[in-house]
């Protein structure tokens, strides 16, 4: 159940239909204008969601670590379900004329631990193309070798390197903004020179990442996954 909580607003603007509209051969129901794309910013949130109203309208609910980019990103990938939850939108109204009460299906995205809606396979699947491929990227900037790279489904950390250069990474990772997601992969490039997290290591990490406090304390507000 959410709690309600005043909502920021950050911007509206509008979104254009995924579909091109065919009004000679009205095989579903004619959709309104396109609808406008409400930015809010939640306090408790912990993940991006998408909610559709029964006046049609869109709001994206962004946590308090998430930006805009991230926000139209995920929209854009939610395209179509979007206007299938429009569409039923129209029906519902045609139906029984209710209008104005918030729409009750969500659309969530950016997991911070719990699964909600996110396709997890689709998601893992995702992690596997573009962690290790970002993750040697970084590496060859900072001139580094990486023996082995790992996606999995850990519980109680982001990555992890090993002695021999066996670098293993969360596939939740490919669910935050880009910035965090570096931190954590340069973090653990720089234990291939220091397996300790001695000061020696944290001017490695500062040297590669100036601005990794900050990035490492939004980390430490990040949701714990299960």
């Amino acid at each position: 159940m959410q709690i309600g909580l005043p909502f920021d607003v950050v911007a509206v603007v509008a979104i254009p239909p995924a579909f091109p509209a065919h009004p000679a051969v009205p095989a579903r129901p004619v959709l309104p204008a396109p609808p406008a794309l409400v930015f809010v910013r939640h306090p408790r949130a912990r993940r991006y969601v998408i909610r559709v109203a029964d006046d049609g309208a869109v709001r994206v609910t962004l946590p308090r670590w998430g930006s805009k980019k991230e926000a139209r990103a995920f929209v854009e990938r939610e395209r179509a379900w979007i206007e299938r939850e429009r569409r039923r939108v129209v029906e519902r109204r045609g139906l029984d004329g209710q209008e104005g009460r918030e729409g009750r299906e969500g659309r969530e995205g950016r997991d911070g631990g719990q699964s909600g809606r996110v396709n997890v396979a689709e998601a893992m699947a995702r992690a596997k193309r573009e962690l290790p491929a970002r993750l040697l990227e970084l590496a060859a900037a900072y001139a580094l070798t990486v023996r082995k790279v790992s996606v999995r489904n850990q519980k109680w950390r982001w990555g992890s390197c090993s002695p021999n250069g066996h670098i293993c990474l969360n596939w939740r990772l490919v669910l935050m903004p880009a910035a965090l997601r570096d931190y954590v992969l340069i973090h653990e490039l720089m234990h291939l020179k220091r397996l300790d997290h001695s000061p020696k290591f944290w001017k490695l990490v500062a040297q590669a990442c100036p601005d990794y406090r900050e990035l490492r304390r939004q980390l430490r507000r990040m949701p714990q996954f299960a």
